[in-house]
């Protein structure tokens, strides 16, 4: 109307309005829908600051390995490039020269080592840190209900106690590792594959992934345009060790990557219902490493692969094979990573205390992606709070020791009954961005 004040026609509620009234109905639901990932876990990460200052601040730090890491970085500034020369309270200098140079920083930063404090909540950073990639990866793959992320931060207490009271330095290398994780997700596989390289150089327990990771890249590229890609991660690891290559090779060699390294009984968390005599029997260990291989193998030819491929397509270039190239979703990216590593620590020698870090964060999604459907909710968490049970019981028993692998079994056994993954769908070509971008 002429001269008139002019009403708004009523329109759709405004989005966030309209999130809000979606999320107030469905409020008994926000901790078992999966939609629901990323509200929940960015709660629990602001939670998560407020624990970690509480338990700097309230709870006694131990010193198990720090001095030590702190004396061998040492050597290291004084001009000793000979890492068999190297040792700590604890022992020899046993990690490759990426963990050198990561650890001599912090040496410096926190007044040679001296200023604990410091060092503590250096190390809460890398906590928060490496749940947001964690949490990335779940929110992702959508697989695992909001109310378990609880249980992969908050209530474990031997994962806060490996990162902020013990500083040892698994939970450096487990950062590097998921954030190389995310980077293969978002399809950057060059610049994961240098990631994945920092990790192995700083503890080698990151190789568990590799039979994984191989069969990507394969799956991905081919043999042909995968071989510069190890070449890659083994560039890096030749660079970073080079100073300790040039004054002893065989030395850093035998000592930054010793396979054959003793373990222990009395630390022990996986073994110790067995005779110490058979724990530490040559024989058993090869045994372990037999069946290791086997079920990787297993894994890569009868549940990893497309059905209908032959394995030995994987070595052909994807446009060069039988089937039309897929690209692997984001979904078997991360099972074939996580059970890769799982099956690592099914089989391993020895497990000690802060190795628990290496697949904690990963149990969530190996337990919601297993193919036994009667595996209720409330069984999972079970397992989970048996192997947490298992990680917290010191001096370990034969119960714990017991328990740890029937939840590992039941694990196995439901990835092993579990369908084939789908591929991620097919991109038109002139949709699909420019691949060198993101090899």
């Amino acid at each position: 109307m002429a001269g008139g004040v002019r009403r708004k026609t009523p329109g759709a509620p405004a989005p966030l309005w309209g999130k809000l009234q979606t999320l107030w109905q469905d409020k008994h639901l926000v901790l078992f829908k999966t939609e629901y990932t990323l509200l929940v876990v960015s709660v629990l990460w602001l939670l998560e600051i407020g624990i970690n200052v509480w338990v700097i601040q309230k709870v006694a730090y131990t010193e198990i390995d720090w001095k030590a890491y702190m004396d061998e970085v040492e050597g290291v500034i004084n001009g000793t490039y000979d890492y068999t020369e190297l040792k700590g309270d604890t022992g020899p200098l046993v990690y490759p020269a990426g963990f050198v140079y990561i650890f001599t920083a912090l040496y410096y930063i926190t007044s040679h080592g001296v200023n604990i404090r410091l060092a503590q909540y250096i190390f809460a950073a890398f906590y928060l840190i490496t749940l947001l990639l964690v949490f990335r990866i779940y929110n992702r793959t959508k697989k695992v209900p909001p109310y378990v992320f609880f249980f992969v931060c908050c209530a474990s207490y031997r994962i806060h106690s490996i990162f902020v009271l013990r500083l040892f330095n698994d939970p450096v290398a487990m950062m590097l590792l998921f954030a190389a994780v995310n980077l293969f997700m978002d399809g950057y596989w060059t610049v994961g594959c240098g990631i994945y390289s920092l990790a192995v150089s700083v503890k080698m327990n990151v190789l568990l992934f590799a039979p994984g990771l191989l069969f990507l890249l394969l799956s991905e590229f081919g043999l042909i345009r995968t071989i510069p890609k190890l070449s890659l991660c083994a560039g890096i690891q030749f660079l970073l060790g080079l100073p300790f290559l040039m004054e002893n090779p065989i030395g850093y060699l035998g000592r930054a990557f010793d396979l054959g390294r003793e373990f222990m009984f009395k630390w022990t968390v996986n073994w110790r219902f067995l005779p110490e005599m058979l724990f530490l029997n040559r024989n058993f260990h090869l045994l372990l490493l037999a069946v290791h291989l086997l079920a990787l193998l297993l894994f890569a030819f009868r549940r990893w692969k497309r059905p209908g491929e032959s394995i030995f397509d994987l070595l052909k270039e994807p446009g060069k094979r039988k089937s039309p190239p897929q690209e692997n979703s984001v979904d078997q990216i991360v099972l074939i990573l996580f059970t890769s590593n799982f099956i690592g620590m099914c089989f391993s020698r020895s497990l000690h205390y802060q190795f628990y870090v290496w697949y904690f964060h990963t149990l969530p999604f190996l337990l919601w992606s297993g193919g036994v459907k009667k595996l209720a909710h409330l069984l999972r968490v079970l397992i989970l709070g048996l192997i947490e049970l298992s990680w917290n019981t010191y001096p370990s028993t034969n119960s714990s020791s017991a328990a740890l692998h029937v939840c590992h079994l039941i694990i196995l056994l439901c990835l092993w009954l579990a369908p084939p993954l789908q591929s991620a769908p097919a991109e038109n070509p002139q949709d699909k961005p420019v691949k060198d971008k993101r090899q």
